[in-house]
Formats: C-alpha cells, structure tokens, sequence
C-alpha cells in the first residue's frame, strides 16, 4: 500500500495494486465537505484519471459516515463574515468544482465506487451517486437533504439520481427529503451490494480488485457507451458500440480473454 499525498488532513488517499482509495475524513463532522477536501479530491481524481497505475477508484468515508454533503455549519459561519463574492463568481467556483469530483466520477474512463459505511447526504449523496457502482453497509441510509436547507441540489444529482430511478421517484426523493435506508436504495438500484457494516471494507476490497484487475481499455469503451446512453439517441449509442467493439477486438486484452476462453482459464489483462 502506498500513502499518496492529498494536501490536507481532509482527505486520505492510498494505492494498492491498482485501486486508488479516496476516503474523506472529517469524521466529527460526518465528514461534510471543506474547502480543502474538495480540493484535495479534485486534485486526486485529475491525477487518477491519466495514472495508469491507477485502474480502479474508491470512494469512501471515515468512521461511521461516508459524506454529510456541504458543511451546514461552516456556510453560516462565511455567510456572517467572509467577503461577499458575486453570483457570477459563486456560480462559476461551483460549477469548476463539481465538473472537478462529481463530474469526473462520473465521466472518467475508469471504474469508480463508492463504499458507504453510514449515511450519504446532499452533496455526499450526489458524489455517491456519480459513482458507477455502490455498496453500503446496512446501517448506512441515503437522503438527498437538500430541501431541509433551502437548497434545489448540487453535484449532479438531480441527474444522476433521475436517471437511476426515473422523474417521479426522483421527485419525491428531492421533495420530500426522506431517508432511503440501504435496503431500500438496493431495491430502488441505487447500491449494488448491501452488507453487514464489519463487512462493508472487505467487500468493497473484493470489488475493486476485480475491478482493477479486468481490461481496461473495454472498460473505457464501455463506460463511455453506457454514459452516451443516458443522454444520446439509440442510433448514437448503436454507433458508438460498433466503434468501440471494433476498437476492443484489437487489443491483447481481447485476445488474451479469448485464449483463455479456450484454455479454460482466467484471462491476465494487462491494459492494452
């Protein structure tokens, strides 16, 4: 395991054969966002997206927590002393910063994952749900919270959320702000997996490793596919497939695969 360095003490990053694991750590604060962590995450996964060593991203939280969202507590605190910026250059800091971790979750070439060992809030549900795959301990809940604070919702989840279980749920997840308990979000799809909590680091260590062992160029391919799918028409999205699976019959991964397939054995990617 190697320790990669952050910038702050409000996010801890390690790599282990190929999974860079980003856990937000503000604990006592049910890790809610600073300024620093966003910065320090932003920073990470523009590092992680053009590392080759890094092949898979976790994402998790400290203690009993995974993200509590925007820091409730330090807006008043700058709404009663800071220097008052403009609606254009508020507007313009939020949208870097959520293109710079939601955003990059969301669209960059690598399989991303978000463990969650207890609640997920606001911002810290959005970025859980930019994540292409979740497992949640069974104590965790999700919420969007956004109502509760005046606030419509940022780092995409109105998008994310809309695509994984439709308008009208969405509707009443944004509106309502009820808690969605990890049963729940795993019948609505919103976790893949839900586990005991004592199990949740192991699990999440299982996944990520074959995740970080598979072949990665279809990987790429195939996450750009699925994310085009969302938003494209299906005459795209055909297209698209036929350009990438061409692509990925070139590389030695596929052909490796496929030797196996006949060897009866597991396949050994090797990322070209």
């Amino acid at each position: 395991m190697t320790k990669i360095d952050t910038g702050t003490g409000d996010l801890l990053a390690t790599l282990t054969e190929g999974v860079l694991t980003l856990t937000l750590n503000r604990p006592d604060a049910r890790n809610a966002m600073s300024a620093a962590m966003n910065s320090g995450l932003a920073d990470r996964l523009a590092w992680a997206e053009l590392e080759p060593e890094v092949k898979c991203i976790v994402l998790t939280g400290a203690g009993q927590g995974f993200c509590a969202g925007g820091d409730v507590k330090g807006m008043a605190a700058r709404n009663a002393g800071e220097r008052q910026i403009t609606i254009d250059e508020a507007i313009h800091r939020q949208r870097v910063n959520q293109r710079a971790t939601a955003g990059r979750l969301f669209k960059m070439p690598k399989p991303t994952l978000a463990a969650l060992p207890g609640p997920a809030a606001g911002a810290g549900f959005s970025l859980a749900m930019a994540c292409d795959l979740r497992v949640m301990a069974s104590t965790a809940f999700l919420t969007t919270a956004f109502a509760k604070v005046g606030f419509a919702g940022d780092y995409g989840g109105t998008y994310f959320l809309t695509q994984l279980v439709g308008a009208a749920k969405a509707r009443e997840l944004y509106f309502l702000s009820e808690r969605v308990t990890a049963d729940e979000a795993l019948r609505l799809g919103l976790a893949n997996w839900v586990v005991d909590p004592a199990e949740l680091p192991a699990k999440a260590a299982e996944i990520a490793r074959r995740l970080a062992a598979g072949p990665t160029v279809a990987y790429r391919y195939m996450k750009e596919n699925l994310n085009r799918a969302m938003a494209g028409g299906v005459d795209e999205c055909l297209d698209l497939e036929a350009t990438h699976h061409v692509h990925c019959g070139q590389t030695e991964d596929h052909k490796e695969a496929a030797r196996a397939f006949v060897e009866k054995r597991a396949p050994a990617f090797v990322g070209r």
